[in-house]
């Protein structure tokens, strides 16, 4: 019932005619009588429908009641509630009317709440009334303090501002209804900053209080501002917020050097543009604001030093300008100003905001190069100058006070050639080979001067020579050299172009003069035209062409050029006589060479060539394969026998060394059958004595190295008669050395004891393996017999 009646009726969609409902539709159905209607007596009839949030109460909250003209109390009538929070958040008697909340509100989160509303009959379940919509809207209370939403803030304001000076406006957010009471009217104050900022109370804008606040002096502050709703009355929420505020700086101080004099130095020999060193007008400024630029505005220095600013804009930094020398000047002294390049017009009246120093600079002796009088040379020399003509007199001279002798020489790698030499004390660069311009054109030599007291005080020059053109070539014809005449040729008919060339450039470019030589001058076959564009025709005199007759001929042709001196040249063009066809392609002609590259192009030569070059690899191939295939001349027993070898690389032991076999074989054959089943300790089981297949009648007889020396030789007998024995098969006697040995001690350790000859006549005795050894060194004794 606190609703107004414009809220009523936008809560109700339909209303009763005649003691029946109708909805808005059926309304514009009766449009036409509207105006007859008159007001009448709604259908429902409700109770209060605003509600408090935050309701914390045990029982639900009661809402509202709904009611209709036909409910006479008997219960026969049904309401039924539908919406949102239908059943949820509100429900509804359905006997009564009675509406009532079960879960609690806040407006923050939903501020109404669209239901709806109808009444049917409880036993048919017919609607009695049609569906109404009703709003409930929830009240509003002070349950939110004002939140600053984009706190902590940053914020600057220029140094020394003036009192009042707006720094930043703060907004503080209040969810409470603004519409409703003053639960979101908010009032702001500051805790913290004073006396140096304030902030208005109504609008939030936070403004200078202090004036004449210095960066230099204080950079950083923090300001603490509080935010009250209700106005600020006694019982509202409030929120704070910080705000950090930075003085910027403004160009309030004048720059000035730390030193009223700078002393510095620098050797006489660094190049042009060398740092001598550096100064700082210091600004207590920072940025833009302390940002310097220096000058030289006097001294006797300011043409021979400059002074440039550094990348940040802070230092200055003196650079040389012109070359320093010592000798002639010893010291400069520069007056160099720093000022600031920003400069703020409100404070002018803390100026100048400039200040000047005086830069001494000591020029260092340092002991020098030669200097050439020049810092290149160039030279045009024709290529038939003579040897020893003289190129170019070059100079140097010692800088210092010394003033030392310079020598002269040139850099071999310059000249590796050696065309040209200098004179060692003078400086006369001269040739001393004939020069050509066709192979070389240009000679860039580095001529080097030596200071003759300091050796590693050395400059050097460039010398570039060009080598001037002489027309000292002949012309020669360019291409082959050969020609063809068909058989059907007619006379007067072009054969060929020729056409020459020559080395040489002149500066009018090439002429050549073309003529047949004066042997040629009456040739009964040929002619030649020259066509004054450095080409010439070679064209018949007759016709009636024929191998038959004659396969080749040869025409001498005189070339000429146009510079002088004349340079000529004769060329034989060689003429072949071929057998064409009707297009004029040639089909043969008597030279095999000649007829080949008529008939096969360049791509089929190279393929022929490719051809051949793969199966000479394939042959080579096929043999590498079939030698290394072939089987060795040794037999089986070849792999263990150089296992041998790597055995006695060293000289053994004598008797005592018994690890590669058993020795007692050796001294006592007979027995080695008895030991069959002892192997070495140092080869595989398959390399056993060697005595064990030694026939015995070969080892009768006799003892000690008799036994020896008959095992031996048969041995040598039973090697030289199998043809897989290795040449050197007797190696396992070298187990043996001593003096029972028939072959003595194999070393050559005590060999320079003796002072007798050797005799070699053993060999004899030793088979037809040893022959040649024998004829070497021994008396072959051919009346003898061999003993096997």
């Amino acid at each position: 019932n606190n609703c107004t009646p414009e809220e009523r009726d936008s809560l109700f969609k339909s209303v009763l005619h005649n003691g029946r409902p109708i909805s808005s539709s059926s309304k514009e159905d009766n449009a036409g009588s509207s105006a007859l209607l008159q007001r009448v007596k709604r259908g429902w009839v409700w109770n209060q429908f605003f509600v408090l949030e935050e309701y914390t109460g045990l029982e639900p909250l009661y809402i509202g009641k709904l009611h209709s003209d036909m409910d006479k109390g008997d219960g026969s009538i049904k309401y039924i509630l539908t919406g949102e929070g239908a059943g949820t958040t509100f429900t509804i008697d359905d006997s009564t009317g009675d509406i009532h909340a079960i879960q609690r509100l806040d407006r923050e989160v939903k501020a109404q709440y669209v239901l709806r509303a109808q009444a049917r009959n409880r036993l048919t379940d017919r609607p009695l009334e049609p569906e109404s919509e009703f709003i409930v809207k929830i009240q509003d209370i002070n349950d939110n303090e004002p939140k600053f939403l984009d706190g902590p803030y940053q914020a600057s304001v220029p140094e020394m501002s003036k009192i009042g000076t707006s720094v930043i406006q703060l907004t503080a957010s209040d969810a409470d209804d603004p519409t409703y009471g003053n639960s979101a009217r908010v009032v702001y104050s500051i805790l913290e900053g004073q006396p140096y900022f304030s902030v208005d109370a109504k609008t939030g804008v936070v403004r200078v209080s202090l004036a004449d606040m210095d960066r230099e002096t204080r950079e950083n502050y923090t300001v603490v501002i509080q935010a009250k709703d209700m106005g600020g009355q006694l019982g509202g929420l409030a929120g704070t917020t910080t705000v950090n505020i930075t003085l910027s700086d403004v160009n309030d101080n004048p720059p000035m050097f730390d030193q009223r004099l700078y002393q510095m130095s620098v050797p006489e020999s660094v190049p042009v543009g060398s740092v001598v060193g550096r100064i700082w007008a210091k600004d207590r400024d920072t940025g833009v604001n302390a940002e310097m630029k220096y000058s030289i505005i006097d001294g006797d220095g300011r043409d021979t030093f400059d002074i440039i600013t550094d990348p940040t804009n802070l230092f200055g930094i003196i650079t040389v300008k012109r070359p320093l020398n010592f000798e002639s000047k010893p010291s400069y002294t520069l007056k160099v100003e720093g000022a600031n390049t920003h400069l703020d017009p409100a404070f002018r009246h803390r100026g100048p905001f400039k200040d000047v120093t005086i830069v001494h600079v000591s020029v260092e002796d340092v002991d020098e190069p030669p200097q050439f009088d020049l810092p290149s040379y160039y030279i045009e020399l024709p290529e038939d100058a003579e040897i020893g003509t003289v190129v170019k007199t070059v100079s140097a001279r010692d800088p210092d006070a010394a003033n030392n002798t310079v020598r002269y020489s040139i850099e071999r790698s310059s000249d590796p050639e050696k065309y040209f030499y200098i004179e060692i004390t003078s400086g006369s660069l001269m040739t001393v080979r004939s020069l050509d311009r066709e192979q070389i054109g240009w000679h860039n030599i580095t001529v080097l001067a030596m200071e003759m007291n300091n050796p590693t005080q050395i400059a050097s020059v460039s010398v570039a020579v060009k080598v001037l053109d002489v027309n000292d070539n002949p012309p020669s014809l360019t291409h082959y050299l050969e020609a063809y005449v068909c058989e059907n040729a007619k006379a007067g008919q072009l054969i060929q172009t020729v056409t020459a060339v020559d080395p040489d450039e002149p500066m009018g470019g090439q002429h050549f003069y073309y003529s047949l030589a004066p042997e040629a001058a009456n040739n009964p076959n040929f002619t030649l035209r020259d066509n004054q564009d450095n080409t010439a025709w070679i064209l018949t005199r007759r016709g009636g062409w024929s191998q038959q007759d004659q396969t080749v001929f040869y025409l001498p042709i005189f070339i000429s050029d146009g510079e002088q001196p004349v340079q000529t040249s004769t060329s034989t063009l060689t003429i072949r006589v071929c057998s064409c066809n009707q297009e004029g392609n040639v089909m043969s002609c008597n030279a095999e060479a000649y007829s080949l590259p008529a008939s096969l192009s360049r791509g089929a030569l190279i393929a022929i060539l490719a051809c051949i070059f793969v199966l000479l690899v394939m042959i080579l191939l096929m043999l590498s394969l079939r030698t290394h295939r072939k089987k060795p001349y040794l037999c089986d027993e070849e792999e263990n026998v150089h296992e041998n070898i790597v055995r006695y690389d060293d000289e053994g032991g004598g008797e005592e060394d018994t690890e590669a076999f058993d020795i007692a074989a050796m001294w006592n054959p007979r027995e080695a059958h008895h030991h069959l089943g002892k192997m070495r300790q140092d080869m595989l089981p398959e390399i056993e004595s060697l005595s064990r297949y030694v026939p015995q009648v070969c080892v009768m007889g006799g003892g000690g190295d008799s036994n020896v020396h008959g095992y031996v030789l048969a041995k040598l007998l039973e090697a030289d008669m199998d043809p897989c024995a290795p040449p050197y098969d007797s190696l396992q006697t070298y187990a043996y050395e001593g003096e029972g040995s028939i072959a003595e001690s194999l070393s050559s350790l005590q060999s320079g004891t003796s002072n007798t000859d050797h005799e070699y006549d053993y060999l004899n005795d030793w088979g037809p393996r040893f022959k040649k050894l024998a004829e070497m060194y021994g008396v072959l004794e051919t009346n003898i017999p061999p003993t096997w």
